[in-house]
This record gives C-alpha cells, structure tokens and sequence, in this order.
C-alpha cells in the first residue's frame, strides 16, 4: 500500500519525509497505538485510529498495541479541565482485561503485538523516574493549553498529570516505535516520545493523528469520561440505536472517520433521504461488530418500529407475578424491569409524556395495571427505545 493510502483521512503527519523514506525503501514499521483502561469498554472515538493501525497491519507492517494499565492509573490530563479521579490497580486490570477481546473484534490477533506499561514502569527505581522527568520543563509543559488553562484558572494540577506525557513518551523509547498514531488531541504527548526517542540515542518515530470523532451528544469528543459514546461491546440493537441518534451534521463525519468515505462516496450518499443515509451508515457500523444478517435485522426492525409505528418482535416480557405481591403499579413494573437507572429516572420520563400503556400517555406512575391471566397482555413504552410486553 502506498503512502498516499496510508495517510488517507490523517489530520497531522510529524516526520513525513522520514516516514515516507522507510516505506519506500520496503522498512516493516513498528506501528504503536496506545490505549489507557479506565473504562471496561472501548468506543468508536478509539475506532477512527484502530481502523488506522488496521490499515499499516494490513499493509505488512507490525501493529503494537499497548494497553496503558500503569498510566489509566493516572489518568490522561489531555484536554482535561479538572484532576481525574485516581483508578485502584484492581480496576484497572479488570478493564484492561475486557480490551484484548474487542479490540481483535478490528485488528488480526495473530498479527498484533500486545504490551502492557506495567511491563517495564512497575521496575523502574525512583532513581530512574526522577532522571527522566529531566527530561521536561516545567515551561515546556505549561505549553500545552489544557495545563495553561488549569494553572491561570488556579485549578490543581498535580506532579503525577505533569509526568504522564513523559511516561507514555517512554513507552515510545522501550518499544523503538518507528510511527506512534492517536486522536489529534495526543498531539503532544506524542512528540515528547518522539524526543525522548532522539535524547537517548534512538531512531526517533514519526507521529501520525487522526481526527477527533464527536459524541453523541454533538459537543465534546466521543469519550467514555463524558458518557457520549458507542462501545465495541454494544449489542446490534444499541450500535444501530445510537448511530440513529447522531445528528445529520455528524453523521458525514461518522463516514468519513469511521468507513474511510472521500468525497466523491459521500456525494453520492448525499443524494439520499437523510434518514436512509444514516440508516446504511448505522447497518455498515453495526455489521463491523456482527454478521451482516444481523445488521439487515436491525435496520428492518428499526424502520418497523420507527418509521412505520409498529411494534418491535423482540419486546422483553415481564410477569405482573414477579413483583412478590407488590403493588402492580406502572412504577413497580418499570423499577423491575431493571431498564432504567432509578426512580427518578422514569418520573422524569412521565413528566416529560414519554411513557405510554397501550399507546396512551400516562402521568400517574401509581396507576394500577391488570392484566387478564392467558388472555390480555399490556404493551408499555417509554421513551423512543424501550418497549415492554407485560403478562399476568
């Protein structure tokens, strides 16, 4: 593959001429994207560069893909505006345990190369990491704007933040990285590898980014810190369901970030209703994760429900007889489903008319339902998604 592909979609190239001169020559690249557990799931922010480092391990070179276990315990300061809160080591492990088996849901496991940070960082002497940090002004760090922001706002920002660029730097030093690729906002932690790299002696890695990919919520940056984000680990029906709730604005950038589109497919695209844009766009998603039948089901059972106003074949059942002699009331039934977070979750969803008994909208949550033993069943809905068949 040549260069001019590998660079497809790239936001910013730091060593090209290098680069380009290492795989011209037929140099097999050691490619590395790091990853820090402080979530039990990836996400489709991580997707955009996963897909990257795809493309360089398709193209025959080694894909490293290094699980940042020490560092999540620090926590990432880039783009932060406040300390993170600090991991324990057993939650860490415990989500750095879910990534592998995600994370070959894109990349070939017999081709991908994974380390860990703990590997070497658990073994350095305090010595050694008061050495390191030699490295780095004080000046230097305040150049970044989230640093500058958090020290003129006179929010803390603790020694351990100011050392994490210089950590996942030296994660590029141990694994002689020839190209480190991350979001745009890795930027700087990236370089400071890329220097540590020429400090010690070493051939310096080029740095490639990729663009951040929007949230859910059409704002900030797709993250599991701000809880606007499609996991890997999603089931088809919350992929599609998500995908569906982008805005129309987001969802070219959804082609373009997370299908590889240019500009010519997307011009084609957009000669289609919007709504059947992004209903390919959520089909094309949702079978990277599931078999393509999977991802048809979904669609058909989408545009049934959504477009055409019937009901969903797969509604979860629930017996009025599971609530132990409770009171039958809308309220009870909806807590035991285990569909929602809390109580006040689903007043809120009465309040604002988004839950419905057999198509009619309710606002007393202690309205009694009866259900005819064999006979009647009681669809209720709440909210766009959720949708529940009770029985006697």
């Amino acid at each position: 593959m040549d260069m001019k592909n590998l660079l497809l979609g790239v936001e910013t190239v730091i060593g090209k001429e290098e680069l380009a001169e290492k795989i011209s020559s037929g140099q097999k690249l050691r490619v590395k994207f790091g990853v820090d557990p402080t979530r039990p799931d990836l996400t489709f922010g991580h997707l955009v560069v996963f897909n990257k480092l795809k493309q360089f391990q398709e193209a025959g070179h080694e894909a490293i893909l290094l699980i940042g276990d020490y560092t999540a315990r620090i926590g990432d300061p880039s783009g932060r505006s406040e300390l993170r809160p600090e991991l324990t080591e057993e939650e860490v492990d415990k989500n750095a345990n879910t990534y592998l088996d995600q994370a070959f849901k894109i990349l070939d496991p017999q081709k991908t190369i994974i380390r860990r940070n703990s590997e070497w960082f658990t073994k350095m002497n305090f010595a050694e990491a008061l050495n390191l940090s030699r490295k780095m002004t004080v000046a230097r760090m305040l150049e970044r704007d989230d640093f500058s922001k958090r020290f003129k706002s006179n929010q803390p920002i603790s020694m351990v933040e100011f050392m994490y660029p210089l950590i996942q730097g030296y994660d590029s030093v141990v694994l002689e990285s020839d190209l480190e690729i991350g979001g745009s906002d890795q930027l700087f932690n990236m370089l400071v590898g890329r220097n540590l790299q020429k400090d010690m002696g070493c051939v310096t890695q080029s740095v490639l980014t990729m663009p951040l990919l929007v949230g859910l919520d059409g704002i900030r940056k797709m993250s599991k810190s701000y809880d606007n984000y499609i996991a890997f680990s999603d089931s088809s029906k919350n992929i599609f369901g998500k995908i569906m709730s982008v805005s129309d604005d987001a969802m070219w950038e959804y082609y373009k970030l997370l299908l590889n589109y240019d500009e010519g497919g997307l011009n084609e695209l957009k000669k289609l209703h919007p709504m059947e844009a992004k209903k390919t766009l959520a089909e094309s998603l949702t079978s990277l994760f599931f078999d393509s039948s999977v991802a048809k089901k979904e669609r058909e059972e989408f545009s049934k429900v959504f477009s055409k106003g019937k009901l969903p074949d797969d509604m979860p059942t629930y017996s009025i007889t599971s609530l132990n002699g409770e009171k039958s009331s809308l309220l009870n039934i909806l807590v035991s489903t285990g569909e929602f977070d809390s109580k006040g979750s689903i007043r809120r969803l009465v309040k604002q008319g988004g839950v419905k008994v057999d198509e009619q909208k309710v606002e007393d949550l202690e309205k009694e339902l009866k259900v005819k033993d064999g006979i009647d069943e009681i669809i209720i809905r709440a909210g766009k998604k959720i949708f529940i068949r009770v029985i006697a």
